[in-house]
């Protein structure tokens, strides 16, 4: 076996991870270079390479496979930079995306705006009327053809498309779930007309009842497939060249990776593929520490990302939400806001302080990087605030200017608000600490859960220097810093110890008691779909598993619970034990005493999951130990840190990581520079050098 290395890709940083046969453990960052990230990731490959004492190309030779994760398909659609793309729908439904089923009112709203009823307003449609293209054609609700499709028409909507010079069409067709037969000739008679078409199915992306939910993840996976699609091939291209032989896999949201051929033709499951790889390497350090209940939080430069595992297990989503519109792909459940190191801080019409969602990313970043930048973040509030050291990041290969942060504070939060420089410095970490231990406590309480029972676990550039504060705020007893050789990487590392996933699904509602056959035949027909796909990968499997489950309901709600479904054929027995372990979630979600079961259990979608497990799963080496040997030996100076804008500044010591060993305690007020990162022990707390190199944080000294 040869190396596995995983590639995480950021707005504002490119991070590597590479594991070698004998278990090392290598990491690097590089800075991210938009519009080609190619070049960050080969930037980083050459920094994993001299760790082990070789160029690039003897690295790639000898690597097994890359898992690679990208924020650019998310950010592009968060920001609205996406290409315009074609949609063809059933004649009579096409308005359905700009009524978006009423809910792009609501969808995605915090709770205080959705007080503001006035304030509402939806986004624009996902398609201009001009390319919004309805044909004649029916299927009805068990997929009979009605109405025949009318192909004359298909023919104009396309060559308007084309004449209008879009490079993408998605086809999402009434009931086209349960007869995909229309919805796969008109694909047919796109590529006769237009062959480097790229076109998108909603049959084939997003199988599943509810009309406008199922059009908007056909169209938003168009909008973000071409871009992928000429990416990956572009990368895959330029590491073939230089000597990758082990397949390149792509992370997708749902927790597991599939081969850079496959990931285009349902591109909006990779949207969520680099918030994805921490919570999968927080579940495998998770294992080795014996934590069952662990909150993962990922502070970026551009984003805050957090998921939970429970008892032992990611928590999943069967839906989410991007920019008001739902987006229908299985996925391991991640909550993002903009509040990364790089996020901007403003101030609003109503004079008050603001951090996020905007970021300065990687260009022109942060003011301090004297790159270009002249708004204020969080990390320049940082580096005021003498947290970050005055000698750069990434161990002095980014440097950065105290004068230029204090500038951009002082013009564009400072004077505005009437406070000196430091004490803007203050109140952005405050206000940066403060709203992501809001939205750790939301995803905590909204699944289900009391933050209280859970370990915090904290990576990313940013998040050693705010999570003791959002840990705290939240209630837990410990926060747990991974260091070692992933220090800041760690994303890169869940994608490292990734495996293969593949992930189908079909619509059937139907209501309880199921019909034992037609449940054993929608179920064998996804296995059969699953087992092909793990096939068309080429890698060698230790072992492959296939999970069931069907999406649930009460009869006259809409609060759908994905229940796990037991193997083996199904029988009224096994359907009604799932029947009750639905009720049993649905409890845990919304409270005991809120189903309804006299309304009856309604089954709606049927899933299945296969994981195909690789040969590498990359463990945290253990770190020598203390011995006796003082903290005071990795004391690098102490100097003025304000960690609190009460307090003021402190004088304040500052360890290097790279001298500390297991068994080694800090009390802080304290930090400890890492050389990608900067970890924050508060007054009052206590950090403690675990045996994998790890900073475990004792909210309560």
């Amino acid at each position: 076996m040869g190396f596995v290395i995983g590639i995480d890709v950021g707005g504002t940083f490119t991070d590597g991870v590479a594991v070698d046969a004998q278990g090392r453990i290598v990491s690097a960052k590089s800075p991210s270079t938009p519009p080609d990230y190619s070049e960050g990731v080969f930037n980083v490959l050459s920094l994993l390479a001299e760790q082990f004492a070789m160029n690039r190309q003897d690295l790639l030779a000898r690597t097994a496979h890359i898992s690679h994760g990208t924020t650019s398909s998310l950010n592009a659609l968060v920001m609205g930079k996406v290409p315009e793309v074609g949609f063809i729908t059933t004649k009579g439904h096409g308005d359905s995306i700009a009524i978006m089923n009423v809910e792009g009112r609501y969808l995605g709203r915090s709770s205080q705006e959705l007080q503001n009823v006035l304030g509402h307003r939806k986004p624009p449609p996902l398609v201009p009327a001009r390319l919004l293209k309805e044909v004649t054609q029916r299927m009805d609700r068990e997929g009979r053809v009605l109405v025949a499709l009318d192909e004359d028409e298909v023919r104009a909507a396309i060559d308007d498309c084309v004449m209008q010079g879009v490079n993408a069409i998605a086809v999402s067709l009434l009931w086209a779930f349960r007869n995909p037969a229309h919805e796969r000739r008109v694909r047919e008679l796109i590529l006769e007309r237009a062959p480097q078409m790229f076109v998108a199915l909603s049959s084939e992306v997003s199988p599943r009842i509810r009309e406008y939910a199922r059009h908007a993840t056909t169209i938003m996976s168009t909008q973000i497939g071409p871009g992928l699609r000429d990416y990956l091939n572009n990368l895959e291209a330029g590491l073939r060249s230089e000597g990758l032989v082990g397949p390149l896999l792509v992370m997708q949201s749902s927790g597991g990776a599939i081969t850079a051929a496959e990931a285009p033709a349902t591109a909006i499951s990779t949207v969520g593929s680099v918030l994805t790889g921490g919570v999968v390497g927080a579940l495998q350090l998770a294992g080795q520490l014996g934590h069952r209940n662990v909150m993962a939080t990922d502070v970026g430069g551009t984003t805050f990302l957090a998921g939970l595992i429970v008892d032992g297990e990611p928590v999943r989503a069967v839906q989410t939400i991007i920019n008001q519109s739902p987006v229908n792909v299985p996925t391991l459940r991640v909550e993002a806001i903009g509040s990364g190191g790089g996020a901007i801080a403003w101030i609003d019409a109503g004079g008050n302080l603001q951090v996020g969602p905007l970021s300065a990313q990687a260009k022109p970043g942060p003011a301090c990087y004297g790159a270009g930048g002249t708004e204020p973040t969080v990390t320049d509030a940082n580096l005021v605030l003498g947290i970050l050291p005055t000698r750069g990041l990434l161990g002095g290969k980014r440097p950065l200017s105290v004068e230029l942060a204090r500038d951009a504070i002082k013009r564009r939060v400072a004077d505005p608000l009437g406070l000196s420089v430091e004490d803007a410095a203050a109140a952005i970490y405050a206000v940066q600490n403060a709203q992501t231990g809001d939205m750790l406590r939301k995803v905590a309480v909204e699944a289900g859960h009391d933050p209280r029972d859970f370990v915090v676990y904290a990576f990313g550039g940013a998040g050693p220097a705010h999570c003791a504060a959002y840990g705290a705020n939240v209630g837990a007893k410990e926060v747990l810093v991974p260091l070692g050789p992933v220090a800041s990487a760690f994303s890169a590392f869940g994608l490292a110890a990734s495996d293969i996933s593949v992930v189908r699904e079909l619509s059937d509602p139907a209501a309880f008691p199921l019909d034992p056959q037609a449940a054993a035949a929608n179920f064998e027909r996804l296995e059969r779909e699953v087992a092909a796909v793990l096939e068309r990968q080429g890698i060698r499997f230790v072992a492959t598993r296939m999970e069931r489950e069907i999406d649930m309901r009460y009869g006259m709600q809409m609060g759908e619970v994905a229940t796990p479904v037991a193997g083996g054929p199904p029988t009224a027995v096994t359907l009604q034990a799932a029947a009750d372990r639905f009720e049993q979630l649905y409890a845990q979600l919304y409270g005991q005493g809120a189903g309804f079961r006299d309304a009856g259990i309604q089954a709606l979608t049927y899933r299945v999951r296969g994981t195909g497990v690789l040969p590498v799963s990359p463990e945290l080496p253990e770190i020598a130990a203390a011995d006796g040997g003082p903290v005071r030996d990795a004391l690098i100076e102490h100097r003025p840190i304000c960690l609190d804008i009460g307090v003021g500044y402190v004088d304040t010591p500052a360890y290097d990581y790279t001298r500390l060993r297991a068994g080694h305690v800090i009390d802080g007020p304290a930090v400890i520079q890492v050389p990608t990162t900067t970890v924050v022990v508060p007054q009052g707390m206590r950090g403690t050098i675990d045996r994998l190199g790890n900073l475990s944080i004792a909210t309560h000294a």
